[in-house]
């Protein structure tokens, strides 16, 4: 078994959250899970299952302790990489990713992730220090709107390829996420180099912001 503190991958699941994930949950019993890193990425075939499709639409469970093997079992994890999981949808994420702890998640190249999920997993999500969402292409600036203000402790964004988003949302990151360091906008084509600009001038602790391509343009301004 691996160390509490080292990541796990897993190979590529064909069933529900993962046939071999599950197993691997509900494997070891009589302690509680302290696995603090995961990565799923690429496993493409990783879907929800009908149940928590069901749960997460229909009236909330009332009770929160999970039924059978889960990642909610994994109440100490602090790193999450969940991207191109594509058949991931906004109703299994909202279930799923109940991570109080949580410090850093990768959604990036989920095609189905929209602005409901992204406001359901600041809720799930609160600790945030590092968020990609690079190429999911539905997420909205009403979206940003609604989430910015849960996540307080973000440091690293990466926004790249999202290409709905307009200058608004980085008017809206500038005012919810005081700490972000790092920012990664590149082919953002909604976004406008004077918004790059004054977000930096509006957090000028952010040291590095990737923008190539941002309204035409080809930026990257490191401090």
């Amino acid at each position: 078994m691996h160390s509490p503190g080292g990541p796990v991958g897993v190979a590529e699941p064909q069933h529900g959250w993962g046939r071999e994930l599950a197993q691997a949950l509900g494997s070891v019993r009589g302690a509680p899970l302290r696995l603090e890193s995961l990565s799923l990425a690429f496993c493409s075939s990783l879907k929800p299952c009908p149940e928590l499709e069901h749960q997460a639409s229909g009236p909330k469970d009332p009770s929160p302790e999970p039924q059978g093997p889960s990642l909610l079992t994994l109440q100490a994890l602090q790193e999450l990489d969940l991207t191109a999981c594509s058949k991931l949808t906004d109703a299994s994420l909202a279930k799923v990713l109940q991570f109080p702890q949580l410090r850093q998640l990768s959604l990036s190249l989920l095609p189905a992730l929209t602005d409901t999920g992204l406001v359901a997993v600041a809720r799930g999500c609160p600790s945030l220090e590092l968020l990609a969402l690079s190429h999911c292409s539905c997420l909205s600036d009403e979206g940003w709107a609604q989430a910015a203000s849960s996540w307080p402790r973000l440091q690293h964004l990466n926004l790249s390829s999202c290409s709905q988003l307009t200058d608004q949302t980085l008017d809206t990151i500038g005012q919810a996420c005081k700490q972000l360091r790092v920012l990664d906008v590149a082919m953002c084509s909604g976004i406008n180099v004077a918004a790059v600009r004054r977000l930096q001038a509006q957090l000028p602790q952010v040291t590095c912001v990737q923008s190539r391509f941002v309204g035409g343009a080809d930026l990257t301004l490191t401090l």
